[in-house]
């Protein structure tokens, strides 16, 4: 089913950029042209640029070195349990133990992202992680330390 295109408001529109944005990376005025015209925005580029500098929106970089906006207020916090919860729900497929190694799952490409930041958290439990390419191993010392951290880790898995 086509949605109706139809001018918004400019508040309205600003909510749906503002939504837009912090719900999917959006790295480019093209990107975000696309993805307005398929909610159904009718919007010229010229506008996109006003309500991206009026909104403050900040091109910054998401897990995986890509470009992306993202509101002033939505800025990553430093804390490396959000980052872990960010990179989990973002990219992260499936979460299994196997005897004292933890399994992650994720997206191709992004399990050194998954990696770095499992390291950054400096879990008391984790001994170390390694990464391929879409998974990710967190050693612990024990099977019931793996257990735990699988436990834990799928839960942030969105």
């Amino acid at each position: 089913m086509r949605s109706e295109r139809r001018p918004l408001g400019k508040d309205e529109r600003q909510r749906l950029i503002t939504s837009v944005v912090s719900r999917r990376r959006v790295g480019t005025q093209h990107e975000l042209l696309a993805a307005l015209l398929r909610a159904g925005c009718q919007v010229t580029q010229a506008t996109i640029s006003r309500d991206i500098r009026e909104l403050g929106l900040e091109k910054t970089h998401d897990v995986l070195g890509r470009p992306r906006y993202v509101a002033p207020h939505a800025i990553r916090s430093t804390d490396p349990r959000d980052a872990l919860a960010g990179v989990l729900s973002q990219f992260g497929r499936r979460v299994m133990a196997a005897q004292n190694i933890v399994v992650v799952h994720s997206e191709l490409g992004s399990a050194p992202a998954v990696a770095r930041a499992l390291d950054r958290l400096e879990h008391p439990r984790i001994v170390g992680t390694i990464a391929g390419d879409d998974t990710c191993v967190a050693i612990t010392r024990t099977g019931r330390e793996a257990a735990a951290i699988a436990r834990e880790l799928s839960g942030l898995i969105g």
